[in-house]
């Protein structure tokens, strides 16, 4: 029984740590004034007829603080990366010069600060909704067991330390959004 309890254990520390990296991701995205990659690597390129990921017609670096290059691994996709940047709706105006796309992020306001705090808390109640799920399914298989003829008080214990684990969890995003909070907040 504590193999098939600890497997459980071992299986909800997987699935939230899971969803500890899509938050992160997910943060990536919610641009906190700095200019960095990970700002355009969602955009898609048509490339030769077929969309494909700006990084892998492209290299992408920061110039400094609020500004990011692109560098096309070939000149003729200047045109269709400096598109692909537009259409993708990340509010980017793309400048070509013939060699590099040149992408200037501009500071952000202090109501679009607030926004994007906003955004980064809403984000952050993804990933809690989705650690409490994992409890409950972690639950869930501990009722099972109990069915099949696990003591009581063992099932009791199991339900405490996967509350246990499940706290430490939703502890480690308020963690994650406080820190991205004043990254957002700082200028």
């Amino acid at each position: 029984m504590t193999e098939e309890i600890q497997m459980i254990y071992d299986e909800l520390k997987s699935s939230n740590a899971k969803t500890l990296v899509h938050l992160e991701n997910e943060l990536q995205k919610v641009r906190a004034g700095k200019a960095t990659p990970s700002m355009i690597q969602s955009v898609m390129v048509d490339y030769y007829g077929s969309p494909t990921p700006i990084t892998q017609v492209a290299n992408i670096s920061t110039l400094d603080a609020r500004t990011i290059t692109v560098q096309p691994w070939e000149r003729a996709m200047l045109p269709e990366i400096a598109k692909g940047i537009i259409n993708s709706n990340l509010g980017f105006a793309p400048q070509n010069n013939g060699e590099v796309i040149l992408i200037n992020v501009p500071p952000l306001t202090e109501e679009r600060r607030r926004e994007m705090v906003k955004k980064a808390k809403a984000e952050g109640e993804h990933a809690k909704v989705g650690i409490r799920n994992n409890r409950k399914d972690g639950i869930d298989m501990i009722k099972d067991l109990k069915n099949d003829g696990m003591s009581e008080d063992l099932a009791k214990s199991a339900e405490i330390e996967i509350q246990n684990i499940t706290n430490n969890f939703i502890k480690k995003v308020e963690d994650i959004i406080e820190v991205k909070e004043k990254d957002i907040m700082t200028i």
